[in-house]
């Protein structure tokens, strides 16, 4: 990769960005058939009404390109346009790739025209979290540490995507380093909500959250350590799936606890994310957390009937101390449950604390950075690595044997259930200014945010997060849904079928550029 092009893959200014990503693929736009619809159409979409290219699910996209009704170029550029528009206000996005994301475009509509079709993603514009590692593109987890990184080869998620036919739009920002559960601590900034801009957007997956929200690409990559997915998706109002411990490979992703990181899609349809996880999921031989399981039709068993499913609702912890307006939405929402469903059942889940194993892996990630150089860090990122120095060898041994207890006893607790409701959240999301306010809040702040979402990170279990109402202020709420080790099949199936029985996800913000 020559040095020239790497400079055109990393941030480009607006006016050289709206060269780039109109003028210069102009000439690659293939010619639309019947029935295609212009890109330059990007009105204002009021909520529930769509009105362009970018409004549509990654689905609906797929198979108009599959049938030749739109062209991956013209998906590409409706994209790039939108970022143009908005990234200025959002801060979604921290490198743009639309060089390579024009040309990839260009090979996949020459590849479906000559009847090479690689599936559903194919054509598909999408986006990554910036911590997943692309060949020849800057990957900075948001930090001034690693402002300038660039690798040299692409992450096992990223080789899958690509295999897959997806076009890469470029790098979302994040929490530093995705050591934390705001939008508030980063070397390129916060990343604010798309439904009510005063307010945090999540994280650390926040600005792949605010794109698929936003809609910037069809479909995101994010990281979940301790709710990193699920969380932003529940503020931001998409679908945030985190697969089981190992069912999709982290080699090649900036690692924050080896013994906690997940890789999971985030999109704005259940559908969508299957469609994802198909072709991210599978063993890495490579990567020593991978498991050597067998990988299920994930859009196939979305069309299984729910009504033989057993729910289980553990009230303790993850239903106490709820804000009215989420107490409120998770009712309603077991109701809808109650009539999807064969049963529900009161059970007992373990909340247990994965405080040791996180901070102890994090500084032994970090140790020699911070040793060099410690000023490139957020201060409050500094803080917290440096605090793993103080947990002791027993402690962590002594926690990770809990982990490796707690997640070898997790298929028990499936006897009498198939899946566990909770809120994604007990709280609505902070403002930016209340979490930039007082630093030493923010921490407690965020593990308020991040109390439902933890645990499933340490048993491991496969948990999405689906839009269940909205607040009074105008922000999205979410509901998760948690199932057996390996069994990502029957959560998307249970959280489709709520999907359809009450279109929250159709909903989506009014952003003006």
């Amino acid at each position: 990769m020559s040095a020239s092009k790497v400079m055109r893959e990393r941030p480009l200014s607006r006016r050289a960005f709206v060269t780039t990503a109109v003028a210069g693929g102009a000439g690659g736009l293939v010619a639309r058939n019947a029935g295609g619809t212009d890109p330059s159409d990007l009105r204002p979409r009021e909520e529930g009404q769509p009105s362009s290219l970018t409004a549509l699910s990654l689905a609906e996209a797929s198979e108009l390109v599959r049938t030749r009704k739109v062209s991956p170029v013209e998906l590409t550029q409706a994209c790039l346009r939108r970022t143009v528009a908005l990234n200025p206000k959002l801060n979604a996005f921290i490198t743009v790739t639309a060089d390579s994301a024009l040309a990839r475009a260009r090979e996949a509509e020459e590849e479906l025209q000559k009847g090479r079709s690689r599936g559903p993603l194919h054509g598909i514009p999408i986006a990554l979290k910036d911590l997943v590692d692309t060949a020849g593109v800057r990957t900075t987890a948001a930090s001034g540490v690693f402002k300038d990184r660039v690798p040299t080869q692409d992450a096992e998620v990223v080789r899958r995507l690509r295999a897959a036919g997806a076009v890469l739009l470029g790098k979302l920002n994040m929490h530093e380093f995705a050591y934390g559960g705001s939008s508030v601590v980063g070397y390129f900034g916060a990343v604010p909500n798309p439904w009510v801009p005063d307010y945090s957007s999540g994280g650390s997956s926040s600005g792949s959250a605010v794109a698929v929200a936003a809609e910037l690409c069809y479909g995101a990559l994010g990281s979940d350590t301790g709710g990193s997915i699920r969380q932003p998706a529940a503020y931001c109002g998409i679908v945030g799936l985190k697969p089981t411990y190992g069912r999709v490979s982290t080699r090649g992703v900036i690692p924050l606890a080896w013994s906690l990181d997940h890789l999971g899609p985030m999109t704005r349809t259940v559908r969508d994310a299957a469609l994802m996880l198909q072709a991210m999921a599978g063993y890495d031989a490579d990567d020593t957390a991978s498991t050597e399981t067998a990988v299920p039709d994930y859009v196939g068993a979305l069309a299984v009937e729910t009504s033989s499913l057993r729910i289980g609702v553990p009230r303790a912890h993850f239903h106490e101390g709820l804000h009215p307006e989420i107490r409120e939405a998770i009712t309603t929402a077991l109701e809808v449950l109650r009539a999807l469903t064969s049963s529900q059942r009161e059970v007992e889940t373990p909340a247990a604390n994965d405080a040791a194993v996180l901070r102890v892996e994090a500084h032994a990630y970090h140790q020699e950075y911070v040793a060099k150089t410690p000023e490139l860090y957020q201060p409050e990122t500094l803080k917290r690595i440096r605090g793993g120095a103080e947990v002791g060898t027993v402690a962590y041994v002594n926690a990770r044997r809990q982990l490796d207890r707690l997640r070898r006893m997790a298929p028990r607790l499936f006897d009498d259930v198939d899946l566990l409701i909770t809120p994604t959240t007990p709280v609505p999301p902070f403002t930016i200014e209340e979490l930039l306010a007082d630093s030493d809040q923010l921490r407690d702040k965020e593990i308020i945010t991040l109390r439902n979402t933890r645990p499933f990170n340490l048993l491991g279990l496969p948990t999405i997060s689906v839009p269940c109402g909205f607040t009074r202020a105008g922000l999205p709420m979410g509901m998760q849904i948690t199932g057996r080790p390996g069994d990502e099949a029957t959560v998307l199936r249970l959280a489709h079928a709520y999907e359809q029985a009450t279109g929250w996800h159709d909903r989506r913000p009014r952003i003006d550029p």
